[in-house]
């Protein structure tokens, strides 16, 4: 049993359609970014990466980490459990392949260092969906029933394991995770991108104008903008710290798939019934009278209408793809949101979650980074 920390990294690729093989791709760059970010940890000693994918398997075949490739039969619980099992982890760093792209070396350092020095403790970005959780002992997992997903796995360590909670400080870095086509615009568009995901982005024929006009609203005190979604209380106290701009926010629907209401077709959004009184056109030019720019949480949208939106629909819909969506609702959503008189941006929970806080970040640092060349100019 190692005495430092040993960190697992678990990446599925499962994309069928070309818009799903896009994200599937940035989530193997971001592991790569993450696996040479631990290298760099000295309290981090082993370095496990459970995957489907051939090409990341390839690429850390030279690199000193420990490769679990998946089979067909694969169950997230059972696989961590397993895995903790056979290599003997007293000191758990757990991570999804797309979470923490932001992370940087001192951030995961402090991470491990923090919990060399627990006991009986489980740390995670977030307690009822997290996207990396690190918890000691390790052996906590086996007195759980293996949950499905990653996002319950703190909430089960607690409640199951009886291990106690930490939370980590929220900032855009612990709270942005990579799960759909626009969290791909909001990283092509940080400083804060590791190597590999920037240069697989540069790759990309993406269109950024949309995001980068919506952008600029946020550090400007004449602008407003709209928020909706499934924002938790704490971010929108924060981004009413740090955005320049006039808020409108709209905030609903938190918990909806954890909860059971979106399967059973119980969500109900008060933005969705506006925009199914309206119509999808009407909707935009309403929402034009209320700000200069648009953040939506789709996947609100698509429950409270009764459309179960299939992943490369919803992500086509992110992309403003109109033309490739499927389900006619969601095409004429989409369509009507791409001709908006205003920057319209569609996503998911990780939008309105760090996507956002994340791009204000990168707009301010844009600002800095601005006035300093107009400094050195003068």
């Amino acid at each position: 049993m190692t005495s430092g920390v040993t960190a697992l990294i678990f990446l599925g690729v499962n994309g069928t359609t070309p818009v799903e093989a896009l994200v599937d791709r940035a989530r193997e760059a971001i592991a790569l970014d993450t696996v040479e970010r631990l290298l760099q940890v000295p309290a981090c000693q082993r370095i496990i990466v459970a995957t489907n994918s051939p090409a990341l398997l390839r690429t850390l075949r030279d690199y000193p980490v420990v490769l679990a490739p998946d089979g067909a039969r694969f169950h997230f619980g059972e696989r961590l459990r397993d895995l903790i099992r056979e290599h003997r982890v007293r000191h758990a760093l757990y991570l999804g392949g797309g979470s923490g792209p932001l992370l940087t070396t001192a951030d995961l350092a402090r991470l491990c260092e923090r919990l060399l020095a627990s006991e009986n403790t489980v740390i995670a970005n977030n307690f009822f969906s997290a996207d990396f959780v690190a918890f000691t002992p390790g052996e906590a997992i086996a007195r759980l029933s293996p949950p499905a997903l990653d996002n319950d796995l703190a909430f089960s360590l607690v409640r199951q394991g009886g291990l106690q909670y930490q939370p980590l400080p929220r900032t855009p870095a612990t709270l942005l995770d990579v799960d759909t086509p626009t969290d791909l615009l909001v990283l092509a568009l940080h400083p804060g991108t590791g190597r590999h995901t920037r240069r697989y982005l540069a790759t990309l024929d993406l269109d950024l104008s949309r995001l980068r006009a919506a952008m600029a609203c946020l550090t400007d005190p004449q602008s407003e903008v709209v928020i909706a979604g499934r924002l938790g209380p704490h971010l929108w106290a924060q981004l009413d710290q740090d955005l320049a701009c006039r808020k409108r926010v709209f905030s609903e629907e938190r918990g909806m798939r954890a909860s059971g209401r979106a399967d059973r077709g119980e969500v109900r959004s008060l933005v969705g019934f506006l925009l199914e009184a309206l119509g999808p056109t009407a909707f935009f030019e309403r929402l034009a009278a209320l700000g200069q720019a648009a953040f939506l949480d789709s996947r609100v949208l698509f429950a409270h209408l009764g459309r179960p939106a299939s992943r490369a629909d919803r992500f086509h819909a992110d992309l403003l793809q109109a033309e490739a969506v499927q389900d006619p609702v969601v095409r004429d959503l989409t369509a009507a949101a791409r001709a908006a008189p205003i920057p319209v941006v569609l996503g998911g929970h990780s939008l309105v979650a760090g996507g956002i806080w994340a791009l204000a970040e990168a707009a301010w640092l844009a600002r800095d980074r601005a006035a300093a060349i107009v400094g050195e100019r003068a």
